[in-house]
């Protein structure tokens, strides 16, 4: 009995701490699609592709360079979406806060991680 209270703890804990590891996955690969946005990005793919012209430009043949253009359009792919993302966002902010009914908590539900956001989503269409 008492090793089996003691496997019950473990996989407690195994959970628990599985859950964390989980959601500072989650929260950090949020901030890297967001830091991915950022104009400072292609700044650093810019000064990686010197780097890498100057101190191996024999190796920089077509391959290198298709490597390059896939990191700079991934990064304007990211950018446009983000760009989008929080224009839509705005516009909602400013319907919600011209309805004089609409519900203060989804305010800031573009705050919460994705999963959280189909969650809510997924009750709210049940609820109707």
């Amino acid at each position: 009995m008492h090793r089996c209270n003691e496997t019950r703890q473990l996989l407690l804990v195994g959970t628990v701490t599985g859950e964390k590891l989980m959601e500072l996955i989650r929260r950090s690969l949020t901030s890297l699609g967001v830091l991915a946005a950022h104009p400072v990005a292609f700044l650093i793919v810019a000064m990686y592709a010197v780097a890498w012209f100057v101190l191996d430009h024999q190796n920089l043949g077509w391959h290198g360079v298709a490597v390059l253009a896939t990191w700079f359009m991934t990064l304007l792919i990211q950018r446009a979406e983000h760009r989008d993302t929080q224009a839509i966002h705005a516009k909602l902010d400013e319907l919600l806060h011209a309805q004089t009914n609409a519900r203060n908590a989804l305010a800031h539900i573009d705050e919460e991680e994705p999963e959280a956001i189909e969650r809510h989503r997924a009750a709210a269409r049940t609820d109707d």
